[in-house]
């Protein structure tokens, strides 16, 4: 017990990692990618980053898989973390996705986003090719001595098929600018433990929506988000609800957003996002295969729970 409460306190952190300790909290949106005539719409991404960031987000998160980033080339990556770099204009921080299953390939878009003036990356654990824990903390480990902006893990099982363990992302964070996690393992647990094993100043951010409320309570720093695409000044709210400590309130905003939870995800999130945007006026519903747009029992249920959380006409 006295070992556990020992961890409590900070690991060695550089000044880097502590900058991120502090800024990286609240609501943040992983980023849909709008398209346009089977390119990136440059006009409505630069449209929705305004908007996220006015109605109350506290970070950006262009580029995962949300972004729809295992298929944009390597030069549409670079330019859509580019795009949200300028258009944020340093209003909030931007955390580039940088994941990859080659890590020479994930070293090389870190260095990039690191380049362009992003305040951090998010990398994934590799899918697929399904390495060993030793195998995550050096792929982890080689990201972390390219470059110099703190590093967010994101752990999915469900996606890359392998769990970073609590005992490897310690090992991680030990790293000079490793300084969190995204947790969309869906057990919140592991809120719990992780916050025992690496100290309450480790940012841990929900990977789930539907979960984030528990995670917040439980010792989470905030949710990276697909549903802040279409409801952002309400994500705010439930964030700005816990951060004060006003459950009841942070309940009632989380009954108006079940319904979107659910609905979006009934496929893939981001079909459910750009759906759902498309609705609000915001972007195309556009997506690329082997991704098809929503089918139309889900694109209904979408539709009913805007009109349930107050943010669509019936």
């Amino acid at each position: 017990m006295g070992q556990a409460v020992e961890r409590l306190e900070p690991l060695r952190t550089g000044s880097e990692k502590m900058a991120a300790q502090a800024n990286f909290r609240g609501w943040m949106p992983a980023l849909v990618t709008p398209f346009k005539d089977g390119a990136v719409d440059e006009n409505a991404f630069r449209a929705l980053v305004d908007w996220q960031i006015a109605s109350g987000a506290s970070a950006l998160v262009p580029c995962g898989t949300t972004g729809e980033s295992p298929t944009l080339t390597h030069e549409e990556h670079r330019r859509v973390v580019e795009i949200c770099i300028s258009e944020a204009r340093g209003r909030v921080p931007v955390i580039a996705g940088a994941g990859s299953n080659n890590t020479a390939e994930a070293v090389a878009l870190a260095r990039h986003a690191e380049k362009a003036g992003a305040a951090g990356v998010l990398v994934v654990t590799p899918y697929y090719n399904k390495p060993n824990q030793e195998g995550l903390f050096q792929h982890f480990k080689a990201i972390d001595a390219a470059i110099g902006i703190p590093i967010v893990i994101y752990n999915i099982p469900p996606r890359s098929v392998i769990d970073m363990s609590v005992d490897t992302m310690q090992r991680c964070y030990e790293l000079k600018n490793v300084c969190g996690v995204k947790d969309a393992t869906g057990n919140i647990g592991r809120i719990s433990l992780q916050r025992q094993a690496m100290g309450a100043d480790f940012i841990q951010l929900s990977g789930d929506d539907i979960t984030a409320l528990a995670c917040m309570a439980a010792g989470a720093h905030g949710c990276i988000s697909v549903v802040s695409n279409m409801a952002p000044r309400l994500c705010a709210d439930l964030q700005d609800a816990c951060f004060a400590g006003d459950y009841k309130k942070a309940l009632a905003v989380q009954d108006r957003l079940v319904p979107l939870h659910a609905a979006t995800f009934l496929e893939a999130g981001v079909t459910g996002a750009k759906y759902g945007l498309s609705l609000l006026g915001k972007a195309r519903e556009d997506v690329r295969l082997p991704l098809v747009p929503s089918t139309e029992p889900t694109k209904k249920a979408i539709r009913a729970a805007l009109v349930h959380a107050g943010l669509l006409n019936a």
